[in-house]
């Protein structure tokens, strides 16, 4: 072999060529387009109507003003105002940033109603095919879910895919709070799976790292919220290789993070293209985020953990049959998510994720993985275990104990 064909030169090239490879071939069968949309969301046409409307002749406030604005505004009103609001533009006031939580609960809870009678009628349209009938019953049948005794749902969106968000515990009270970040393919109709991909999906994951904080630390109060209050790619095609998604994902998170009640800090745990939403709003997160924690990360868009431009801990774990780790950890041309968070080079502290297995089981109880959440979660970080290998972890974490911080 000469010289030339290990020239750094080559590396890149054949590093490039891997790149475009992988991506044309994600794209060729993944790519899937989201639902046409056709005049005004039902949420926009639920906004444009409280921009219009009144409450006992006074004016309501701008649906996009600041959280403290809007907060002021509904403790000015009664009980009997405030439910009413609920019940007139209940997607508006069950997605504003600001609103009550408990008040976005109510209108969530209205809003599911009258969505699943939209596609109750839809799954007996005779005008449809019945391909479109079945996917009206599938939303149909999501919404129920939805609807169940119990559940707070904190965001609803029904349009295209569908967007949702929801809340485990007491978020009002909760000590610590902790927000699962998801990737692709997340919506409304995969938000929640009973089968074995529980905990891939948002639900499950979310409920796993509840029950894992609260067995953690039994005295601290939790809470958790599963986030697909964003439009993820559909399937692994040029959306999920691109931060576009991503970006949109990114600003969302942190007007849901500006707007959460109290003081308590937050964790984010964000999986897979997930991270990407994490590593987009890193440099403008609210203070009271503690921690990003990564699982089966493309990347973050960032080159090392220092250039997040974040003060909160970052953290990255992968497991050893990831597939995840067969993509080429680059950006060029807006293509790829750049370097691999668990390499030394990036700086993050790297954390076992023994027992943990494929792309997807890091959320399943019993794993490594799921632990060393749990721990970050409720702030007892001298219970998380650290890879073998990563010696920045165990460096930090044992200035930490010495410190009383952990």
């Amino acid at each position: 072999m000469t010289s030339f064909d290990t020239s750094p030169q080559l590396n890149v090239w054949r590093a490039l060529l891997a790149l475009a490879v992988v991506f044309v071939m994600l794209a060729t069968t993944g790519w899937t387009a989201l639902r046409n949309q056709r005049g005004p969301t039902a949420l926009e046409a639920s906004v444009s109507a409280w921009e219009h409307g009144r409450i006992d002749g006074r004016r309501l406030p701008d649906a996009q003003a600041a959280p403290a604005r809007l907060a002021r505004f509904f403790s000015s009103l009664t009980a009997r105002q405030r439910t009413s609001l609920a019940h007139r533009y209940p997607l508006a006031v069950g997605n504003m940033n600001g609103a009550p939580v408990e008040l976005r609960y109510l209108a969530n809870r209205s809003a599911l109603q009258k969505a699943r009678s939209v596609e109750l009628g839809r799954v007996h349209d005779k005008r449809l095919s019945l391909a479109g009938q079945r996917e009206a019953g599938r939303r149909m049948h999501s919404y129920e879910a939805l609807l169940e005794p119990g559940r707070h749902i904190l965001a609803f969106d029904p349009a295209g895919s569908g967007r949702v968000a929801e809340v485990f515990g007491n978020l009002n009270r909760a000590d610590r709070v902790s927000v699962v970040v998801p990737g692709v393919d997340t919506e409304l109709v995969t938000f929640q799976r009973s089968d074995h991909k529980k905990y891939a999906a948002p639900v499950g994951m979310a409920e796993s790292l509840y029950a894992a904080e609260r067995a953690a630390s039994p005295a601290t109060g939790t809470a958790v919220i599963a986030w697909a209050d964003y439009t993820s790619p559909s399937g692994l095609g040029m959306e999920a290789a691109t931060a576009n998604r991503a970006e949109h994902g990114a600003a969302r998170l942190n007007a849901l993070l500006r707007a959460l009640p109290g003081r308590s800090p937050v964790s984010l745990f964000c999986h897979s293209y997930g991270s990407v939403v994490c590593g987009l709003a890193a440099g403008t997160l609210p203070r009271r985020v503690t921690d990003i924690a990564v699982a089966g990360s493309p990347g973050m868009r960032a080159a090392s953990a220092s250039r997040l431009d974040t003060a909160a801990r970052v953290w990255a774990m992968r497991d050893a049959d990831d597939w995840i780790q067969d993509v080429p950890y680059l950006e060029v041309g807006g293509l790829g998510h750049g370097a691999d968070p668990v390499s030394a080079g990036f700086g993050a502290r790297v954390l076992s994720a023994r027992s943990a297995r494929g792309h997807s089981g890091y959320f399943v109880p019993g794993t490594d993985s799921l632990r060393n959440f749990a721990g970050i979660g409720v702030g007892a970080y001298r219970t998380v275990a650290c890879a073998g290998d990563s010696d920045t972890c165990r460096a930090d974490l044992s200035a930490a104990t010495a410190a009383g911080r952990a």
